[in-house]
């Protein structure tokens, strides 16, 4: 039996964990036409549940097992996976995610003496591997970027790696792949705490006040009227997404359904209070309007960007 199909995943940088495990799914469906996926977390997983999904198939096809939060596994299933690693099936990709540190260490140097290869997601804090990421991020979109600009985004920004990603991949789209500083200061200067993201969150929270004092400091300080339209499109978006998911889905069987975080999940959740299917459908029609008019439809970007505001905040009433 190999371990080549085994996969350890430490650290608890969500970004990067659900890389790594997008990663094995995408190297499975490459290889087989057919791939189920099953993720599951300790409390989830019932007994002997585990040694059924690791066991042959009788219909072929592909399979991945992901495991979260293993080390919250009690002894007697922390046992059981370092038995299957000892011996793993050939024909399964087993990726399991732990956070790292000393709980569960026992597992982790099971899996490790095992052969697992071992993918290292840990929080990123040092400022030059901020900038690495940036860089890695922006180059991975089909781009390039300096130290400095980089620097100056992560100003900008912010250090949460999910904007930062989307921040990388839409400089590049728009300013054809080569990334000054200058480009960075058109798009981004400012404060870090004030991007569309801040926009759009207070719009589909029904904060018209918030929303509007927000967008005109992100304006104010240079934040591209293009971004903000992304921002608000993402934010209606989730909410349809979410709003619109499958009732029986629950916990990683949603987050992989929907393409999203937990933790994303979550909080559109909680956004969503307050809106009704008819409403999302209005703001997503009023949306992609002010995208045609930010983009050279209309004469003044701002005023589009405050009467989508209002648009939000009013289909949200029910207006």
């Amino acid at each position: 039996m190999s371990s080549e199909r085994l996969t350890l995943v430490v650290g608890d940088e969500e970004l990067l964990v659900d890389r790594a495990i997008g990663d094995v799914v995408a190297a499975a469906r490459a290889r087989e036409d057919e791939v189920e996926v099953h993720e599951l977390t300790p409390a989830s997983l019932a007994p002997a549940a585990l040694a059924e999904l690791t066991s042959p198939s009788l219909f072929g096809g592909g399979r991945v097992v992901v495991l979260r939060s293993a080390q919250d596994c009690g002894k007697d299933l922390a046992a059981e996976i370092g038995r299957y690693a000892a011996n793993p099936a050939d024909d399964i990709d087993f990726v399991v995610v732990h956070a790292g540190g000393a709980k569960g260490k026992a597992l982790l140097d099971a899996l490790t003496k095992a052969g697992a290869r071992k993918v290292t997601c840990q929080k990123i804090t040092r400022p030059g591997d901020r900038v690495a990421f940036v860089r890695a991020e922006v180059r991975r979109a089909g781009g390039s970027i300096g130290e400095d600009a980089a620097r100056t985004l992560l100003d900008a920004v912010g250090t949460d790696l999910r904007e930062l990603a989307s921040a990388c991949s839409q400089l590049v789209a728009d300013t054809g792949g080569k990334i000054s500083d200058e480009a960075v200061a058109r798009y981004h200067r400012g404060r870090a705490e004030v991007s569309g993201f801040t926009v759009a969150d207070r719009a589909v929270e029904g904060r018209l006040a918030e929303a509007l004092e927000q967008l005109r400091w992100a304006l104010a300080t240079g934040v591209a009227p293009v971004l903000i339209t992304s921002a608000l499109a993402q934010g209606v978006r989730s909410l349809a997404k979410v709003g619109g998911a499958p009732r029986g889905l629950r916990g990683a069987g949603l987050a992989k359904e929907l393409g999203m975080p937990p933790w994303k999940i979550d909080r559109v959740r909680a956004q969503l209070r307050g809106w009704e299917p008819a409403g999302v459908a209005r703001a997503l029609q009023g949306v992609a309007e002010t995208d045609a008019q930010v983009k050279g439809g209309g004469a003044d970007p701002a005023y589009a960007l405050e009467k989508a505001i209002a648009q939000i905040v009013a289909a949200r009433a029910g207006r």
